[in-house]
């Protein structure tokens, strides 16, 4: 082999090795390209396009919400909205009266007559008087039988076991639970505005004759919301001392109740959800399938957001995304009209035919679509649930009614960072069970705690949650 030939074969290698080479930068290059795609359309996710709380949106995502910026409309309520002022509390709330006469006339200053008006200017200021607590002191005596056994005598049934009389523990229930103030904050205010003096660990303590007392009302009221036709169930992470716990709720039209447990697992959840009755309102979590598809309705809601996050893709993806987007607005605003009236229900019902062919089709096409075909698979195995609300009266779209009531538990564990004890999870479930219940039925909570354990002080069964008992 001459030199010539010799330097042509190492050419030949090294264009090969180069060859090579190049394919492996360019296999590299793809997967790279894929994933910083994927990448940026992950940092592009907020709460319009995926499950992520509206809290998490950085500024720019948020001073692009359509109520973000400045409407043009002056602050304070709008033209057509119906005004509201305070009314005068009836005469037999009132206290004290007290009449007020001029003493001069405003023109000439001439001294005026008392003489009462038919018609005064009426004029009411509501302040509470000094607050000072009532302190009953039990003194239990020691009395000695001619048998020689001495008996001490006992406080009389009813009285609470700690310091804490009824009416305080529910106030402190009722701080805690509805104004999501810390156990030290409540100590400060008995110490303040009581003059009570208590410490964390008795204010802790106390919490488990609250509970005691409202347990029994609470599972009364979730017995009741399953029997209900129609009831929405939605769920978020709660902390027990640092570990991990799921909270649920279940809401109806009458009560809503809490439970929190060790998992988000579906035999967790059958434990609590334990009769499958009515139409449940859910996402699509897989740990609702002992519940009958026919009879749950999926959270449009959810379902747009995810629509939302097709729609930032590249390619097909994205049209498909942008038309589903497209029709289930189309779908809500129709809907919304229906709630105000200006549509029917059967003509909705007409249009939704329609639109569910245009949607399911448009999912068919993405089952075969890279980027979004398991998602667009799963959606449709839940069509059976999707359209539950079209048909049935009093079945919402979405599952909002369960995540506002999540809402105010939420804001509680970013305040609290959740319990420390198992005990305290059963308080803040109970608690706030009973809380959003008198709320939704417009019951004042302080004197239904107040009774509820007075009555179990007592022996004797809580008032119950569910109305017209």
């Amino acid at each position: 082999m001459t030199s010539t030939d010799a330097r042509i074969d190492r050419l030949e290698r090294q264009v090969e090795a180069l060859l090579a080479k190049v394919e492996e930068q360019a296999a590299t290059i793809k997967v790279q390209a894929a994933e910083i795609t994927e990448l940026k359309r992950r940092l592009g996710e907020d709460s319009s396009n995926s499950n992520k709380p509206p809290s998490t949106d950085p500024p720019a995502a948020r001073a692009e919400r359509p109520d973000a910026g400045p409407s043009g409309r002056r602050r304070g309520g709008q033209p057509g909205h119906k005004g509201h002022r305070r009314e005068l509390l009836p005469l037999s709330q009132v206290t004290a009266r007290e009449d007020c006469f001029p003493p001069t006339c405003r023109a000439c200053e001439a001294p005026l007559p008392k003489t009462r008006d038919a018609t005064p200017l009426v004029r009411q200021v509501i302040d509470v008087p000094e607050i000072k607590p009532a302190v009953t002191q039990y003194d239990c005596h020691h009395i000695q039988c001619m048998c020689g056994v001495t008996t001490c005598g006992a406080p009389p049934l009813g009285t609470p076991p700690g310091l804490l009389g009824p009416r305080v523990l529910a106030l402190c229930g009722l701080v805690v639970a509805d104004c999501n103030v810390s156990r030290r904050k409540v100590r400060e205010l008995l110490h303040h505005l009581l003059g009570i003096r208590v410490s964390l660990g008795a204010l802790s303590e106390s919490e488990q004759t609250t509970n005691d007392a409202v347990a029994p009302a609470v599972d009364e009221a979730r017995l009741h919301a399953l029997g209900e036709r129609v009831k929405h169930v939605d769920a978020t992470s709660w902390s027990c001392a640092g570990a991990y716990r799921c909270l649920w709720t279940m809401a109806t039209a009458a009560v809503t109740v809490f439970f929190i447990a060790t998992d988000g697992t579906r035999a967790t959840l059958e434990t609590w959800i334990t009769k499958a009755r009515g139409v449940l309102v859910t996402d699509r979590g897989t740990q609702f399938g002992f519940w009958a598809m026919a009879r749950r309705q999926i959270c449009w809601a959810h379902l747009l957001r995810k629509f939302a996050s097709f729609a930032t893709r590249s390619g097909d993806a994205g049209k498909i995304g942008d038309y589903l987007l497209l029709w289930t607005r189309v779908m809500f605003h129709s809907w919304h009209r229906v709630r105000d009236g200006t549509m029917t229900r059967r003509a909705f019902r007409e249009q939704a035919g329609r639109l569910r062919e245009v949607i399911e089709r448009l999912l068919e096409q993405g089952t075969a679509t890279p980027g979004i075909a398991g998602s667009c698979a799963d959606i449709l195995e839940h069509r059976a649930a999707m359209w539950r609300f079209v048909d049935d009266v009093g079945v919402e779209p979405t599952n909002n009614h369960a995540e506002r009531e999540i809402r105010g538990f939420v804001l509680w564990r970013k305040t609290s960072y959740g319990s420390r004890s198992e005990r305290g999870d059963a308080f803040a479930a109970n608690l706030k069970s009973v809380v959003h219940t008198c709320r939704k039925q417009g019951r004042p909570v302080l004197p239904y705690l107040t009774a509820a354990i007075q009555a179990s002080l007592r022996g004797k069964a809580a008032p119950s949650l569910i109305v017209n008992r």
